[in-house]
Order: structure tokens, then C-alpha cells, then sequence
């Protein structure tokens, strides 16, 4: 059958996305019948996505969508292989319409199997490689249930949930701010407290073996070498090690003279420096154990207690790469 009508054609580019001529040759093919040109197009997607398995998709668009009542997100990477379909706007329309249905699934799983046009999610997703002619998956898929939760995200490339355990009058601008926060330093769980022991411990013996090595090619350079702390989160800093290194400062402050009527001045300094420099892991992984981007006067723990009694109860992050 090869008299196929224009508005035929049109009708399967919209909702496919697919050039003019493969859709022509499909409803060619299906002689006609629209739901069978459908089908034509979504093995040609098979037969692509099967070639290109193996490819890296690297590339693509991260996105957030909350619901009306801002208790739900999610937060997902539609992926494909290379900058220029990440960056096209029918590329990003699809990631945006998979959001909103994702906004209804709790894993990806489930929204892979959720409806999409005539067939599935999964399903969307071939017919589309086969369109695109890249590779594309959905990479990444973090949901936030929370009494409040907002969102950010960084271009195309990182993007951002924040659930608070109430609402309160500034949640947006809260949210949006811890959300930056976690899209520039990349926490990765909330505070010091969530850390297993034996993780803290094989952390401090790696961190110091890096450390080591590198003084090695330093000395051998004739330059500085690097300090090599104790320890490296605020869970080794018990009282005892806490008070020693007060005992430290107070020693060391005699030596060089200092009266001790002005140590009340020095000390508090000197212990904050103590405590940053070995607590390093916290300062990377930590949320609220983080110096605050917008004001480095602070950390993150001291901004939010600016907005009184709310907490953080989840934050997750996507990214590209």
C-alpha cells in the first residue's frame, strides 16, 4: 500500500519522534495500519539499541519533578552517547515527560514498566534508540517522600533533591540552597554519625598510605611535605583525643612564651584548625558536617539552625558520567 496519507505520516512523527521518511516507510510497510508502523519502528530500535549494548552513554540530561503538594520528587538521567543529542530540545522534552510519569513509581523497575504512549517506559526507550540512533537509557532514578521536599539542578548535568521534616515558611529557598550544596560538593550522606567504624578506619589507613607515598616524591623535590593527620572524621575525636590535644596547644603555647592569661583567646582557634584538619572525610561526604558554599562563616548544620527547628530527612543527587 503505498497511499499513505501525509497527516498518517505527521501523526507517527509526533508521537514517535522518528524522520519522515522512516515513518513513511513503516506505515508503508504496516500498510497503514498506524499501531503496526509503531511496532516496524520499535524493532528497528531493537536492532540499534542491540548493536550499540556496549556503548558508553555517557552523556545526556538529568532532571527533577515534584509534585504538587512538594512531598514527592524524583530525580533521574535519561543517558545517551554524545553531547550534541543531550543538548537537542525533542531530547529533553523526553526526559521531562519520562519525570513526570516517574513521579508516580517508586524504582526503576516499576517505571520502566509504567505506560508510555501505546506501550511501555522500556519499551519508549528502544523505539527512541533506534530514532536517535544512540543508545539512551534511564541511568540514574532517586525518589525523596518527605513532609517537604525541593529540588535543584546544575545545567543538564547534575541534579538535586532535599527533603525537610516540615514545611516552614522558607522551605523553597532552603531547599534550594542545601540542594546547591549538594550538587557542588557531592555529599554523600548526611553526617559523621552515619559511618560505619570500619569504613572510618580503612579510610584513615588508605588516606595516610596516599599521604606517605606522596611525601616521598615531595622530599625527593626538596618541597614541603603534607601534613599527615591522626584522624579524619569527627567519630575518632573523642573526649579523650579532644582534651589531649588541648593539652597539646597549651604545651606549645608555653614553649613559645605565650602568658597564660591569654590562652582563653588562642585555644579555641587552634582546637577549630585541630578539628578541621582531621576531619577531612566529614568535610567531603558529610552534608552537615560541610562548610556552607554561600557563607563559608558557617557550616551547613549552623545555616539550617537559622530557620529554627527543621531538619534534613534525605537528599539525593544524579549526575551525567
Amino acid at each position: 500500500m503505498s497511499n499513505i496519507k501525509a497527516a498518517d505520516v505527521a501523526k507517527l512523527r509526533k508521537q514517535t519522534g522518528a524522520g519522515m521518511m522512516d515513518c513513511k516507510t513503516a506505515l508503508v510497510e504496516a500498510n497503514g495500519d498506524f499501531d503496526a508502523a509503531i511496532d516496524i519502528l520499535r524493532k528497528k530500535g531493537q536492532k540499534v539499541a542491540a548493536k550499540r549494548a556496549d556503548r558508553q552513554a555517557s552523556e545526556g540530561v538529568a532532571v527533577t519533578k515534584i509534585n504538587s503538594e512538594n512531598t514527592v520528587g524524583i530525580a533521574i538521567v535519561l543517558a545517551c552517547e554524545t553531547d550534541f543529542v543531550a543538548k537537542n530540545e525533542s531530547f529533553k522534552e523526553l526526559a521531562n515527560q519520562f519525570a513526570e510519569i516517574a513521579l508516580g513509581y517508586n524504582d526503576l523497575e516499576s517505571f520502566l514498566s509504567a505506560s508510555f504512549d501505546q506501550g511501555t517506559v522500556a519499551e519508549k526507550l528502544i523505539e527512541q534508540t533506534g530514532v536517535i540512533g544512540e543508545k539512551i537509557e534511564i541511568s540514574s532514578f532517586e525518589r525523596v517522600e518527605s513532609a517537604y521536599v525541593g529540588s535543584y539542578t546544575h545545567g543538564i548535568k547534575i541534579a538535586v533533591l532535599v527533603g525537610l521534616n516540615q514545611a516552614i515558611d522558607n522551605s523553597e529557598v532552603l531547599t534550594k540552597d542545601l540542594a546547591m550544596q549538594v550538587a557542588s560538593m557531592g555529599a554523600t550522606t548526611l553526617s559523621y554519625k552515619d559511618f560505619d567504624k570500619d569504613f572510618v578506619l580503612s579510610e584513615t589507613e588508605a588516606r595516610i598510605a596516599v599521604i606517605e607515598k606522596e611525601n616521598i616524591e615531595l622530599a625527593r623535590l626538596g618541597k614541603t611535605l603534607k601534613n599527615i593527620p591522626q584522624y579524619i572524621s569527627m567519630s575518632q575525636l573523642t573526649e579523650e583525643v579532644l582534651l589531649e590535644a588541648r593539652s597539646n596547644i597549651e604545651e606549645e603555647l608555653r614553649k613559645e612564651g605565650k602568658p597564660e592569661h591569654i590562652f582563653d583567646k588562642i585555644i579555641p582557634g587552634k582546637m577549630d584548625r585541630f578539628i578541621a584538619d582531621n576531619t577531612t572525610l566529614d568535610q567531603e561526604q558529610c552534608l552537615l558536617d560541610q562548610i556552607f558554599i554561600k557563607d563559608e562563616d558557617k557550616n551547613v548544620a549552623e545555616y539550617i539552625a537559622i530557620y529554627g527547628d527543621v531538619m534534613i530527612t534525605s537528599f539525593k543527587r544524579v549526575s551525567l558520567g
